[in-house]
């Protein structure tokens, strides 16, 4: 339920449109902790996987980075704000960017990839920029909660 709500959404937000690239952004963690056996890395490369496979685009057009990095130790890369950077100078025009990990928006999503992430794709030559919202409150989104909900409930009452 998740997966094909997150696929409507991006569709609706580019307008059927598919863009040069789509970066599927996730909120980062310390490098140590995937080399003790978090599997978190692993849970968000299945999930951009899955993604892709339910909007049947090409395996160039996705793009896995990380955000929100804090600190002097190494985190999970590629890091977001890099490889925005990298993917306009690598002539990427048109980009979108979904955040998979968040389920509502906040100011990691809205200022740091919607603001800061578009002003430095746009400096750095690209064209096109496309935030996709969150689930949010949204009806794809109140689906999902509610299967969730209803999962995890049954056989209790």
């Amino acid at each position: 339920v998740y997966i094909k709500a997150l696929a409507n959404s991006i569709k609706t937000a580019t307008k059927g449109n598919i863009p040069d690239v789509l970066l599927t952004s996730f909120h980062g963690i310390p490098q140590r902790y995937f080399v003790q056996g978090d599997p978190y890395h692993c849970q968000c490369m299945k999930t951009a996987r899955l993604l892709k496979e339910e909007l049947k685009w090409s395996d160039d057009t996705f793009k896995v980075s990380f955000q929100s990095r804090f600190g002097r130790e190494p985190w999970l890369q590629p890091y977001t704000d890099e490889t925005i950077e990298q993917l306009a100078h690598d002539g990427i025009e048109h980009m979108a960017i979904v955040a998979p990990g968040f389920s509502a928006d906040c100011l990691e999503t809205l200022e740091e990839l919607n603001m800061e992430g578009r002003e430095e794709f746009i400096e750095n030559g690209g064209k096109t920029f496309t935030y996709i919202p969150c689930l949010n409150d949204s009806d794809n989104g109140m689906k999902v909660i509610k299967t969730l909900v209803d999962e995890n409930i049954a056989g209790w009452l």
